[in-house]
Parts: C-alpha cells; structure tokens; sequence
C-alpha cells in the first residue's frame, strides 16, 4: 500500500564516553639493530650462534684465531720486562750518583744526567704498559660476542673465512645478500623485546597531541593487523620527531611495545591506533544512522507516533561503528539506524529487528517490544 510504514531498524541515542582515536599507518622497527663487526681481522675458526635464535648480551657468537695476538702480547711483555731491568738499574744508579754528589766525590752534570735517563726509561715503560693492554685487548676481540641482547639473522660469514675489521675479506656469504661486499657483518642482531613502531601524524593534529602528552607515561597506542581484526599489542609514545616533513605535512612519532608475544616483527605494516582524548558524557549515535546531503549532517528522529522527523545534526568525532553528536540529539531519543534511504520528512515507519536476529512480531501489543529490539546492533548505512 502507498501509505503502508517503512520498515526500519532504530537505534537509542546514547550518552557514554568517547575515545578519540587518530589513526595511521606505521612501520615496525628494531629497537637497536647492530651488524656485528670485527675487531681486528684474522681466520674465523668458529660460530657458536643459532642463526634466527635468541642471544643475550655478552654471550659468543664467533672467535677469530688468537695465536697471532698472544704471540704480540708476549712480545709486548718480554718488552716490558727489559726496560723495566734497565730502569730499576738505572734508578740504581743514579741513588749511588746522589750519594757522591752529596759527598762531592761527583761531578753535578754527570747526576743530571742520570737523572734524564732514568726519566726517560720511565717513560718507555708506561709506553710498554699501553703496549700490553692494547695487546691484551686485541687477543679479547678475537672472541666476538653480542653487544646487545636480541635475535640472531641469518649466518653470514662461514667459518675459514678471512675477516678484517670491515667485515668478511672477499664478502662473506653473499649467496645470503646476492652481493659481494667488503663489509659483511658476522651477523646482524635485532633488539625486539621491546620493539618499535613508528608512524606519521598530520601537522593539524599536532596541538591535540600535545596537549594531552601524559608526561613520562607517555600517550597509549595500539597496534593492529593489516585488515583491523586483531589487536597485535600495546604500548605508548615515547618520542616525538623535531621537525615537520615539509613534502607531506606531517610529523614522525616513535612507540614502544613489550611484544611479550612478539606478534611485532621488524619492517611489519602495522594499522595504528593513538588515543588523545575521551569525551565525557558525550551524545552517541551508531555512524550508520547518520546521512548527509543537502542539508548537511542529519538523522531521521523517531516520534511517538511512530513517525520520523529529518533533524540536522552536528558530527563529532567517530570510531567507525559510533560518532558523536555535539548538536541536534539529546539521550534517550530514538533514531533510525537502517533504511534512511526510504525515508523522508513525516514518514511513518514499523520498527523491525535487523537482520540476523529474531524477527518482531506485528501487533500493537509487540510493538514497543520490536522497537526495543531494533535499538541494538546496528548495520552499516547502505545509501
């Protein structure tokens, strides 16, 4: 019939808090990521790492022949062992030289003399000394262990190689890298326990940022999967870039996450969440409820007598499924969620279940019960 009422699904307006939310696309990364390098070159004789595999600070992961540099060492000390006889005789010496100048059985020129060789000689043994703990400190690096803790890449160095302090003499395994290089890392150690994220933000919701920085606490950030279905972590703000880029407008914030479950892994695209403010109280409706057109923003509001009115309205922020009202909707009142695109001013409407739920009965006597359950979930607005 032409006049008969539209179906509808409806949907009470309601008062709650509002997170807002900015939203971004963000880059994983290592909290530190060092090339474990060399320290003095030689013949690698062993890796004791599992490549992929966990390592702590501290712990080895290659040692390079250290025959060369005990040899040094021991050169160094038989060095220092000389020139310390020779200053422990000349100190002799010269104690023997006071003594006959105070006697003045001695000529003067000849105890200054003295005096300069053994100056000279003690010289030359704090000169061995270094010599020794350098020497001490070659024959160290030959054992190459973790700077940091994190997780081991992928060998790529094998041992018999030659490897300098560059990296691997004649490139390491470039069957790994597909290069030849003269700075082949023994292998790569990535820290992500925590982890990194980083991602932009428009210069326009920079003042937003700011004035809701928790301080220390840092502000919350989530990171989600590629399509938004899985919360992977959470975490925080930890650093601000100083400076806009000028070629998108937008600045570079840097997050932290535990990833006690390592759900993160370095160069993942990650869907970004940054919460920077909740509003109180604030006047909610489900996204789909609201249509604009020539009017602007505007929800078509539910009457008593089961007629609608189109009402104007004034959008606040939004986190898909709700958005905020700032003007034109107060709580309680009941508004149509789905099928606006069959509507107009002074429509009467029959409030149904959506769909997928158990269907309402006709009948004044289940009617205010249809309408409460067409106030829940709510379908995406197709017009």
């Amino acid at each position: 019939m032409a006049n008969a009422p539209v179906p509808v699904t409806a949907a009470k307006v309601q008062q709650q808090d509002m997170p807002v939310w900015i939203d971004a696309l963000g880059t994983v990364i290592p909290r530190n990521y060092v090339n474990v390098m060399p320290r003095v070159a030689g013949l690698l004789q062993s890796v004791t790492f599992q490549e992929g595999q966990a390592v702590r600070k501290g712990q080895l992961l290659a040692t390079i022949d250290a025959q060369p540099y005990r040899i040094q060492l021991e050169q160094a000390q038989a060095q220092l062992m000389r020139d310390q006889a020779q200053l422990g005789g000349a100190q002799g010496d010269l104690a023997r030289y006071e003594t006959l100048l105070a006697q003045d059985s001695i000529a003067a020129q000849q105890v200054e003399d003295q005096r300069a060789t053994v100056a000279q000689l003690k010289g030359t043994v704090a000169a061995d000394k270094a010599a020794v703990d350098n020497a001490k400190l070659q024959l160290e690096w030959t054992s190459i262990t973790a700077p940091c803790s994190g997780t081991a890449g992928l060998r790529q160095v094998d041992v018999g190689n030659m490897v300098g302090v560059s990296g691997a003499i004649g490139g390491g395994n470039s069957a790994l890298t597909g290069i030849v290089s003269s700075s082949t890392p023994i292998v790569t150690i990535a820290q992500v326990q925590p982890v990194s994220v980083i991602f932009p933000v428009t210069q326009s919701q920079l003042p937003a940022l700011f004035m809701r920085e928790h301080g220390a606490s840092g502000l919350p950030v989530q990171a989600w999967n590629q399509d938004r279905s899985k919360l992977l972590d959470n975490g925080k703000v930890v650093a601000v870039d100083n400076q806009i880029n000028i070629a998108t407008g937008t600045v570079t914030l840097k997050s932290e996450f535990a990833n006690a479950r390592k759900t993160l892994f370095p160069n993942q695209f990650v869907n970004v969440r940054l919460l920077v403010d909740t509003l109180i109280k604030a006047v909610v409706v489900p996204t789909a409820a609201i249509a604009t057109g020539a009017p602007g923003s505007y929800v078509y509001v539910i009457g008593s007598d089961d007629t609608v009115m189109m009402r104007t309205v004034t959008r606040g922020v939004s986190d898909g499924n709700y958005t905020s009202v700032t003007e034109g909707l107060k709580a309680g009142e009941q508004v149509v969620s789905d099928g606006l695109d069959r509507l107009k001013d002074g429509s009467k409407v029959q409030i149904v279940a959506p769909a997928g739920t158990t269907p309402v009965n006709d009948g004044a006597s289940n009617h205010k019960k249809g309408r409460a359950s067409g106030s829940g979930h709510d379908k995406e607005q197709g017009s």
